[in-house]
């Protein structure tokens, strides 16, 4: 269902271990946007049992069964470029940008 880069799998482990949440899961959010969606992590202590839990090199990811379709071959990196870096998610099936408005909107995607 859902990637992860080694890269992205040590940092949310270090993220985990520096809010004292080791035993924490990571939560994909998946927020609907009029370009398609977008992802956020936030950390779950306690997942719902109507959630979808993966297992990822003893890291625990978590969605929500609504959202789960949206989070289908995404692949979570973390990157380290100047001048920012952060969590990147890529999903080739969801369209996070861009604009079906067919011009008729202050998108600026045209």
């Amino acid at each position: 269902m859902v990637a992860l880069t080694p890269e992205a799998i040590a940092k949310l482990k270090e993220v985990l271990k520096e809010e004292g949440a080791e035993d924490a899961a990571v939560r994909i959010v998946v927020v609907p946007s009029g370009h398609g969606v977008q992802y956020m992590l936030t950390l779950e202590p306690s997942p719902g049992e109507e959630d979808i839990t993966l297992e990822h090199d003893g890291l625990r990811i978590v969605v929500d069964r609504e959202s789960a379709f949206l989070v289908e071959g995404a692949e979570i990196d973390y990157v380290e470029a100047f001048p920012q870096a952060g969590f990147v998610i890529r999903n080739p099936n969801v369209s996070t940008g861009g604009c079906l408005c067919g011009g008729h909107c202050a998108c600026g995607g045209h």
